[in-house]
């Protein structure tokens, strides 16, 4: 069977930057599951995976625009220290999530701390980076009703519930 849309995909990889180093993989646990076409994965790989079958290997390499985008430095924020309940503990590197003004929330990162303010990020940690895939294809079958319907995939590698 081959990979199209609404097809569960499970899949082996290892996710590397430019310089090789890795920053997620599926080695030593449950491989990815996800259901093909729903935008549950980045464009780019998924667009890379598009007609393959089960035990394919390939190597994808996904340009910042079809994985997380490009930086937008308009999506940094310097906030005054006092909008912070602790802001004495507040470090660079933690993460927050925030409502945005049309009622979405959204996962910020530190990326700055000075005496008066706090600088938040509001980019994806991987926006602006060429991600390097190395992926096989362990599974592909068709989703069930129930899996369309919730739009994600139950079972090994998916959702317990």
């Amino acid at each position: 069977m081959l990979i199209a849309a609404q097809k569960v995909v499970v899949i082996d990889y290892t996710l590397t930057d430019g310089e090789g180093t890795v920053i997620d993989s599926s080695k030593g646990g449950e491989p990815l599951a996800y259901i093909h076409g729903l935008g549950n994965i980045i464009p780019g790989l998924e667009t890379a995976l598009e007609g393959k079958k089960a035990g394919d290997a390939m190597n994808v390499s996904v340009a910042p625009a079809e994985g997380y985008g490009e930086r937008d430095d308009s999506l940094m924020q310097a906030v005054p220290r006092e909008m912070f309940e602790t802001p004495d503990e507040i470090q660079v590197g933690m993460q927050f999530h925030t409502t945005t003004e049309d009622g979405n929330t959204m996962v910020v990162t530190v990326s700055e701390v000075t005496p008066e303010t706090i600088t938040v990020d509001a980019n994806h940690p991987l926006a602006g980076q060429a991600l390097n895939f190395d992926v096989t294809i362990v599974e592909v079958r068709d989703a069930t009703e129930e899996e369309l319907e919730h739009g994600h995939v139950h079972g090994e590698g998916g959702h317990q519930h």
